[in-house]
């Protein structure tokens, strides 16, 4: 029988990404998918400041950025004329190094990300099925079964399920997904062509009674287009080909397609599973909670929970941390996919309902209203902190505490750009995140205790020259900011008082090795 820490089921981006921040921590991990081969298509394209902020605990962040393509605005159109343009190079340039949209379809985020994890010694056990599994004390078995027919039994601590939305670790879990299915059916097409929609923005063309968005991919001459089907093309929709549908899209635009490389179309659902984690068994990505495509928030959530779950069952394996650190997966992810297909939900019932009052919203009042919001720094940085998941907290999780100024425990660190004269010629805080584990953040002077405090506890204490534009970032001069491993706020507080630290550690179970 083969023995692993954890055994993660599905490499989609969510189980690789589990495997690799596992991986690094030096914990053994087993992952295995059904399917033969990586996904060659996907709809998922979108890869957001979050997730590019996190990515840099692994260097993934320059990867991705030269693999993929940085999207340098949005352009609005009504039956076929550009009504306006929104500029992302004039938004939020001090709130985080990736103030962009970023395009790298899921199928070649995959492929980097199994070249990552054999770069790092693992691989994936393709075409191996998940039956089901039992829990023991202290580890659970799972029954698997390769193409042949072959079955056999895994030993692992624990279980990630993260097997999409027919998630059989679900099914295995018992766990209901509630939620629906939109009654709108949708296609999406990855195509090469020319035309004035080739021009790499991301476009999106507006009509009382449908919608259709034009996202640009790295290769200049090919974009992926995303739209509804209109009900009277439903009617064979099995056999529905790009043909069939692309006389808008061709006519309104313009645009003159030269090849279409593959062509899909599918149903939207809302659905969050009721629970994330049972015993060893743990949920995430679709297996966790599905939602709309509406901005592109998918593949980043997923991402979200492979990173904040991997340090837990660290700590835990380890044997420094409380089972109950583990509870916290579900308090802390459930609570987002729960907001997240609530806000999703509002804005698709406006992008794709055939109601007059929606399309007077999409066809009037947007193009006439959205140009001069996104003049309004306010609004500008609202809405760039609510699609790229920088605004994500952990508040009222169980393990924040304190607060300095605006930043509480559970918020996201400020990202700040630094002073010229750094050691080691960081150009900003979130260079210190390149390790990951627990981190102590001083801006300005750390005092002779609390050094000594980290030396004995053999925590990272992380000091950086202060500089006024730190004040405009949100942070305090010679606060203390004690950083979980997945880079969220845990502790801030004004003094740096060791004795607070002792307390929180204590507070939530978890055992610094000395």
């Amino acid at each position: 029988m083969a023995v692993a820490s954890v055994l993660i089921v599905g490499a989609g981006p969510t189980g690789l990404v589990l495997a690799l921040w596992l991986t690094k921590q030096g914990v053994a991990v087993r992952i295995i998918d059904k399917a033969a081969e990586a996904g060659t298509s996907s709809r998922a394209l979108a890869v957001h400041a979050r997730t590019m902020e996190l990515y840099r605990q692994l260097r993934l962040d320059e990867v991705v950025t030269a693999k993929g393509y940085t999207t340098p605005g949005a352009r609005l159109w009504v039956a076929g004329k550009e009504k306006a343009r929104v500029p992302f190079e004039e938004i939020v340039s001090d709130l985080t190094p990736y103030g962009f949209l970023h395009i790298f379809p899921q199928d070649e985020h995959e492929r980097l990300l199994i070249d990552r994890l054999e770069q790092m010694g693992g691989e994936v056990e393709r075409s191996m099925e998940f039956l089901g599994y039992s829990e023991g004390d202290g580890y659970v078995t799972a029954r698997l079964r390769t193409a042949d027919g072959l079955e056999s039994e895994v030993q692992a601590a624990f279980i990630a399920g993260c097997d999409g939305a027919r998630s059989a670790v679900r099914h295995a879990m018992g766990s209901g997904y509630p939620g629906g299915t939109y009654p709108e059916i949708f296609y999406v097409a990855d195509v090469t062509g020319h035309g004035p929609a080739f021009n790499g923005d991301l476009n999106v063309e507006l009509e009382e009674a449908d919608f259709l968005a034009i996202f640009p991919l790295a290769h200049k001459s090919r974009i992926r287009l995303i739209g509804a089907i209109r009900p009277e093309e439903q009617r064979d929709i099995e056999r529905l080909t790009f043909a069939d549908i692309s006389d808008r899209a061709t006519k309104s635009l313009k645009l003159e397609v030269d090849q279409v490389n593959w062509f899909s179309t599918y149903h939207v659902h809302h659905r969050v599973t009721d629970r994330f984690r049972k015993g060893r068994a743990f949920l995430l990505g679709d297996a966790a909670h599905i939602h709309t495509p509406v901005g592109g928030q998918g593949m980043n959530t997923g991402v979200g929970d492979a990173i904040n779950l991997a340090w837990k069952l660290k700590t835990v394996l380890d044997g420094t941390a409380r089972d109950s650190l583990l509870d916290t997966y579900e308090a802390e992810r459930r609570a987002f996919a729960l907001r997240l297909v609530r806000t999703t939900d509002r804005a698709f019932t406006v992008a794709s309902s055939d109601g007059r009052l929606a399309g007077i919203i999409r066809t009037r009042l947007l193009p006439a209203v959205l140009p001069r919001l996104v003049k309004l720094r306010t609004v500008r940085n609202y809405i760039f902190r609510t699609v790229s998941q920088i605004t994500l907290n952990y508040r009222g999780k169980g393990l924040d505490e304190g607060r300095v100024g605006s930043v509480r425990g559970g918020d996201r660190l400020p990202w700040t750009k630094l002073g010229n004269d750094t050691d080691n010629n960081d150009t900003d805080n979130y260079a210190a995140f390149e390790q990951i584990g627990w981190q102590v953040h001083v801006y300005g002077e750390a005092q002779p205790a609390l050094r000594s405090w980290c030396d004995d506890h053999q925590l990272a204490l992380k000091t950086f020259r202060w500089i006024e534009p730190m004040r405009k970032a949100g942070l305090c001069e010679n606060a203390l900011y004690l950083l979980r491993p997945d880079t969220y706020v845990a502790l801030a507080q004004t003094d740096q008082s060791v004795a607070s630290l002792d307390r929180y550690f204590e507070k939530i179970g978890v055992q610094l090795r000395f």
